[in-house]
């Protein structure tokens, strides 16, 4: 979460993305949709939180295989699609339980401290309680909005911003976010689906 102080589902349609967005059909085809899908392995293409910034180095081992069972079960326990979880993780903190943002927020969902606090989050940067916070928030503005990316622009510029512009907000830094846990959403449900994902599983739980 970064400006608030912090898709549907593929291949399943998911309706309207935002004003002047299209549908995710127009999304996948867009050449912003090939430029990502095209260099996002092994590439960093948005950090919105640069939580390297932080004071805190990566923990020991940290990596998607790191917390892989922790996202799953968090994931299950909202009914959320695994490999999204997976993907606001790697976009918010790079799978760094203690990175910490420019603006304040901490650990694996970048959680600002007054969002924690409401979540019930004693430490974001335990991993268990991090996830659990954050895939709960992120639970409630799906049932909020009722649209994956329209969630995504919550989690990253405020449920406000989303309920001003009726859509996705006019941010570049929004909707850079909302593209970049998108594909990074798609490439894990195809490795997922070939049965050489990390740190997903072959199960969609219920995001809707």
């Amino acid at each position: 979460m970064t400006l608030s102080g912090t898709s549907g589902r593929l291949p399943t349609p998911i309706g309207t993305i935002g004003k002047g967005w299209g549908t995710m059909s127009d999304l996948l085809d867009s050449s912003v949709w090939t430029q990502l899908t095209g260099r996002i392995v092994g590439a960093r293409l948005f950090r919105p939180n640069s939580p390297t910034s932080g004071i805190r180095p990566p923990s020991k081992g940290s990596g998607p295989s790191s917390f892989a069972d922790m996202i799953k079960a968090a994931a299950q326990r909202e009914g959320l699609d695994t490999q999204l979880v997976k993907a606001v993780v790697e976009t918010e903190s790079g799978f760094n339980p203690n990175a910490v943002s420019h603006a304040g927020a901490k650990g694996l969902m970048q959680l600002m401290d007054g969002t924690a606090k409401s979540l019930g989050v004693k430490d974001p940067f335990d991993p268990a309680s991090n996830l659990a916070g954050g895939t709960k928030f992120l639970r409630s503005l799906l049932d909020r909005f009722h649209s994956v990316p329209l969630a995504l622009a919550a989690y990253n510029a405020g449920p406000a911003a989303v309920e001003k512009y009726g859509g996705l907000p006019p941010y570049q830094e929004t909707r850079n976010y909302v593209e970049r846990v998108l594909a990074l959403e798609h490439r894990d449900q195809l490795a997922a689906a070939d049965g050489s994902d990390e740190g997903g599983d072959n199960g969609r739980g219920t995001t809707a």
